[in-house]
């Protein structure tokens, strides 16, 4: 009886040292630096739990053990919540650091910057071109496409003007509807805010197409800051007036013809979007404007300027004037600065 007994005892203390020992060894595990040599970007599908979380990491040589990530995750679950998504894991990290980030939803973004101005084909090439790696094709498709527009809750027949330019952070493994999607949201949320400011063009102009279209002719034409908001001031006073804009980027945006010589025949030309020829404004936007245009748009200089012309010194400013025989006195000066 005393030789089972002091086996029993010798089991327990085998058990609880067993137990003791495996404990120590998965606290260590949990303590130890990740051995991953270098960064690595790895996506958490939906759904995923500690188990699989656990075998996608050891797979990918981001810890040792399952098991152990499995029980670290048990015994903290207040602070396990997988967020699905890409992320960037840095090397030398524990698992409750890594717990930490894969449940932050600081997944991995690709910055993209998309320049003032652009028109929407010219944007699908931009984002095309980055690091996105998108469908140029496919993004032109949906920038042009009457339902994925009205899907957007825009009221046009196209996203030209809607797509506000900035520099966007975009989740990596973004496709091309959310790409497109993103720089819609941007902009319809940039909408809400100027409502708010109560601009009493928003109201002579009807709605924010009507705006984005002004403002993408003031973008187009300003190529200096400090004067957008005398060009606005300039178009703005015309259209009150019922006098055509006037402005060659229109003409240039029915032709695609974005830096070339403009002819005679293209100016002649009896499409809406020819401010040269039709007063009023065109059907749409020509480009995409920036905030600081539609802001100078919806908040133009009070000014009796009907006019300006390029200087064509170097400094990118123009010439303003208020009559017809200044202007031709100012397009004869920028002759001149042209070498004419």
């Amino acid at each position: 009886m005393k030789i089972l007994k002091s086996i029993f005892v010798l089991l327990l203390f085998c058990f609880f040292g067993l137990l003791s020992g495996t404990a120590y060894y998965v606290y260590k595990q949990w303590q130890q630096p990740s051995p991953l040599k270098e960064p690595i970007l790895l996506e958490i599908p939906k759904g995923y739990g500690a188990m699989q979380v656990g075998k996608l990491l050891q797979k990918n040589g981001v810890i040792k053990s399952t098991r152990s990530f499995k029980w670290w995750c048990r015994f903290n679950s207040g602070k396990v919540n997988f967020k699905t998504g890409w992320y960037n894991i840095p090397t030398g990290q524990s698992i409750e650091q890594i717990v930490a980030l894969l449940s932050s939803g600081r997944t991995a973004t690709i910055r993209v910057t998309i320049p003032e101005g652009k028109a929407a084909w010219e944007t699908a090439g931009i984002l095309a071109n980055s690091a996105l790696e998108l469908d140029s094709v496919k993004l032109d498709s949906l920038m042009y496409s009457r339902a994925f527009t009205e899907s957007l809750g825009v009221k046009a027949k196209d996203l030209e003007g809607y797509l506000l330019p900035n520099t966007y952070d975009f989740p990596y493994g973004t496709d091309e509807q959310d790409a497109v999607r993103f720089l819609v949201r941007a902009n319809l949320k940039l909408r809400d805010e100027m409502q708010a400011k109560n601009s009493p063009v928003w109201n002579e102009l009807g709605d924010w197409h009507r705006i984005l279209t002004m403002a993408s002719v003031v973008e187009k034409e300003a190529a200096v800051p400090h004067e957008r908001t005398r060009i606005a001031g300039v178009f703005i006073s015309r259209y009150r007036i019922g006098m055509p804009l006037g402005a060659d980027p229109t003409v240039r945006f029915i032709f695609r013809n974005m830096t070339g010589p403009i002819y005679r025949s293209q100016l002649n030309s009896d499409n809406p979007y020819n401010t040269r020829k039709f007063a009023g404004l065109m059907p749409g936007p020509i480009a995409n404007p920036g905030q600081a245009a539609i802001e100078a748009t919806l908040f133009p200089m009070k000014t009796d300027e009907l006019y300006f012309v390029a200087k064509d010194d170097g400094s990118r400013e123009h010439f303003f004037s208020k009559t017809y025989a200044e202007h031709n006195r100012y397009k004869n000066i920028a002759a001149r600065n042209r070498g004419e």
